[in-house]
C-alpha cells in the first residue's frame, strides 16, 4: 500500500498548509466560512424536513412548520454542503515524456505530485474531492468524499497510474459531465494534446453544467523550446508504430509556429468560456507552482 509521504514531504506539507482553494464560480456550499456563497442569506436550496434533536440551531427550525404539527423541524439546505472537487488526470502516452530538464521527473509524474498536493489541501479544509483517470476512455472514477482517510484511496489510485494508450480529451470530458451531477469545482490536470476544437466543445459541456474549471497543462521544457539540434529519431508515445528520423534545425522554426498557434488557440477558447488555464513546467517545483498560483486565487478574491 502506497503512503501519502510517497508523494508528499513535509515541506510541501508546510507550504500548503496555510493555503485555501477559494471557487471563483458558483459552487455548491460553504465550509465554515472558506468559500463564499454568491447568495443572500443563511441558506439557498430548501432541500428537506428532519425532526430537530437538541443542539441544533434553533435559528433553522421551521417555525410554521410547528405551528401547524407542533413539532420541531430542521429545514436542511443544499448550501451546508462542502466544495466538491473533481480532478482530472490525464494518464495517456504523451503524458510519460521526460527531458533532460525535468528533474528526473515526467510529465506524468510531475501531474501525480500535483493532484496529490491538491487532495491534501482540499480534504486539509474539510472539501471533498474526488480523482478521475482517463487517457482514451475513463479509467477509474473515485467519487467526492471529505473524509481525511479518502486521501489514502486517492494517493493509491495516483501510484498505480501507468501513462499509455492514446487520448481522447473530448469523449471523456463529455461523459464525466453526465456523472458529476453536482456543479463544482473540477481541476484538469493533463497536456491538452489533441484537437482543440473538439476539447472545447466538451469544455462548454462542463461549463453549460455550471461547473468552474481550472486547468493545469503540463509542459516539458523541450516541448515549449524544442532544444534538439542534431539528427534525431522522434517516436510517438501513444503509438508505437509512429516514428520519425529528422534534422531538427530543419522543422524548428515550422514546429515553433504550430506550437504558438495551439497555444494561442487554447489560451482564446479557454478565456471564451471563462476557464482559468495555467501553464506549468516540468523544472518547476510543483509545489512552488501550485502554491504561487492558489495564492493569487486568494488575493484575487
Amino acid at each position: 500500500m502506497a503512503h501519502v509521504s510517497d508523494l508528499l514531504s513535509g515541506g510541501d506539507i508546510a507550504r500548503f498548509s496555510g493555503l485555501q482553494i477559494l471557487a471563483k464560480g458558483v459552487v455548491e456550499g460553504f465550509c465554515s466560512g472558506l468559500h463564499r456563497s454568491p447568495h443572500k442569506g443563511f441558506s439557498v436550496e430548501f432541500k428537506e424536513h428532519r425532526s430537530y434533536v437538541p443542539g441544533d440551531d434553533i435559528r433553522t427550525i421551521d417555525w410554521k412548520l410547528f405551528g401547524k404539527t407542533d413539532r420541531l423541524y430542521i429545514r436542511e439546505y443544499e448550501e451546508e454542503t462542502n466544495l466538491r472537487c473533481t480532478i482530472l488526470l490525464d494518464s495517456s502516452g504523451s503524458m510519460a515524456y521526460s527531458g533532460s530538464r525535468s528533474n528526473g521527473l515526467s510529465k506524468h509524474a510531475y501531474a501525480v505530485h500535483t493532484a496529490a498536493c491538491l487532495a491534501y489541501l482540499l480534504l486539509q479544509q474539510q472539501d471533498s474531492v474526488g480523482l478521475v483517470t482517463f487517457d482514451k476512455q475513463v479509467r477509474r472514477y473515485i467519487p467526492p468524499r471529505a473524509r481525511p482517510k479518502h486521501l489514502q484511496v486517492i494517493i493509491n489510485e495516483l501510484t498505480a497510474q501507468k501513462p499509455e494508450f492514446e487520448t481522447e480529451l473530448g469523449t471523456v470530458f463529455h461523459e464525466m459531465v453526465s456523472k458529476l451531477h453536482r456543479r463544482g469545482l473540477v481541476v484538469i490536470i493533463s497536456d491538452l494534446f489533441g484537437d482543440v476544437d473538439q476539447l472545447m466543445k466538451a469544455l462548454a459541456h462542463f461549463r453549460h453544467s455550471n461547473h468552474e474549471i481550472l486547468i493545469f497543462q503540463i509542459w516539458d521544457p523541450d516541448e515549449l523550446d524544442f532544444p534538439f539540434r542534431q539528427w534525431t529519431q522522434f517516436a510517438s508515445l501513444e503509438s508505437a508504430t509512429n516514428r520519425h528520423l529528422v534534422d531538427p534545425a530543419q522543422i524548428r522554426l515550422a514546429y515553433l509556429e504550430k506550437l504558438a498557434q495551439f497555444r494561442e488557440q487554447l489560451t482564446n477558447g479557454c478565456n471564451r468560456h471563462r476557464i482559468s488555464l495555467v501553464p506549468l513546467t516540468t523544472d518547476q517545483p510543483h509545489a512552488d507552482s501550485l502554491a504561487a498560483f492558489l495564492s493569487y486565487r486568494r488575493k484575487g478574491r
